[in-house]
């Protein structure tokens, strides 16, 4: 699904309606910011992340992966897999300083940007402002200028919709370019793994191995019916999915109703220090996102998901603006106290302020969601 030789040179054919969307993807960002900021770290397996016994890879570099290290992953377990791996602490600061960087390359593009975290944004092309006229193009172009001025490698998909071109950025990692044509999505789709699609974790896949779905072809074979006895409201985005379909737009100033992020698990967690480490990694991450929008709210809210994908929602607001980081923290911690001990392990912990407070920088590109590089 790669573009053939040539194909850069010239603009790739849309159908009436569609649109050029790419979506960039930084390789294994953390932990390649790491490595460029020292070279005795280049070609070496290094994981960012606390080193402890109860500590958690946040990310873990190419180098790390081929032994299995991955994000989310508890540190002893990585070390067990890769007895040389070198620990980094997280550095956010550099890393959104690196993030704002390449914003600022997306945006001389189009002004069309919906980031997704700091390491991955969508881009809607269709009328780019160099007046280039071809998303692949496009993609190439921004590529190498992510390289050439920050050192830093990309990966970049293309096609004529969101779902689809994450697909393809996640296609020839590291350091790689997929274009997916219109007219070619389910084709594409049908020969991936369901274990690809966005929202499909282990265990979800592994139910759909139970009905004998394990790849995109096969979840096309099941009727909306089917889907939603067995998968609920989620059914009608596998039904979507499993058809190339997606209608959602890119959007670069959505109205901002919540700050927050979420964390799944490696592997499901119950013991009480591991579950008060992944709330500081948390808190962090979304004070960072606070900070950076420009907001203030008065409502904390806790998100954990348990083993048997069961759900439960814990909330609460105080009287006044939540005043620091300090507070956000202590406000979360009393959240996950007051259900301590856990009747059973949980696989994804999240954390949301709402009840928000318009901040001067409201309408920067901005995104709550899930902290995909934890």
């Amino acid at each position: 699904m790669s573009p053939p030789a040539g194909q850069s040179e010239h603009e790739e054919e849309e159908a009436d309606g569609l649109r050029k969307v790419i979506h960039v993807d930084m390789d294994a960002f953390f932990a390649s910011v790491e490595q460029r900021d020292d070279p005795l770290l280049r070609g070496k397996p290094v994981a960012v992340g606390g080193s402890s016994g109860r500590g958690v890879v946040a990310a873990a570099s190419y180098e790390a992966r081929k032994f299995g290290v991955r994000s989310a992953m508890p540190s002893v377990r990585a070390v067990r897999l890769c007895p040389d791996l070198i620990f980094r602490k997280a550095r956010f600061d550099v890393y959104t300083a690196v993030s704002r960087q390449i914003r600022a390359i997306f945006l001389e593009y189009t002004p069309h940007v919906e980031p997704l975290s700091l390491d991955e944004a969508y881009l809607d092309v269709t009328a780019d402002l160099k007046g280039i006229g071809s998303a692949t193009r496009i993609a190439e172009e921004i590529r190498r200028r992510i390289k050439a001025e920050t050192g830093l490698t990309a990966s970049a998909g293309v096609s004529y919709n969101k779902f689809l071109a994450k697909l393809a950025s996640d296609q020839n990692k590291p350091d790689g370019l997929c274009v997916i044509r219109p007219g070619e999505g389910a084709a594409f789709v049908a020969g991936l793994p369901v274990r690809r699609f966005h929202g499909v974790g282990p265990r979800g896949a592994e139910k759909m191995a139970r009905l004998g779905i394990e790849t995109g072809a096969d979840l096309a074979a099941k009727d909306l019916a089917f889907l939603r006895a067995n998968f609920g409201s989620f059914a009608e985005y596998l039904f979507r999915a499993a058809r190339g379909v997606d209608l959602r737009q890119v959007r670069a100033n959505r109205p901002r109703k919540s700050v927050g992020g979420e964390r799944t698990f490696f592997e499901d967690i119950k013991e009480t220090e591991a579950l008060r480490e992944t709330m500081d990694h948390i808190v962090d991450v979304v004070w960072e996102r606070i900070e950076r929008a420009g907001t203030r709210g008065r409502t904390v809210t806790l998100k954990l998901r348990y083993a048997d994908f069961k759900t439960l929602t814990r909330a609460r607001s105080v009287p006044h603006w939540v005043a620091d980081k300090a507070e956000f923290a202590a406000i979360g911690h009393a959240l996950l106290d007051d259900l301590m001990p856990l009747p059973q392990p949980i696989r994804l912990m999240g954390l949301t302020l709402s009840a928000l407070e318009r901040g001067e920088d409201e309408e920067r590109p901005a995104r709550d969601g899930q902290l995909s590089l934890l």
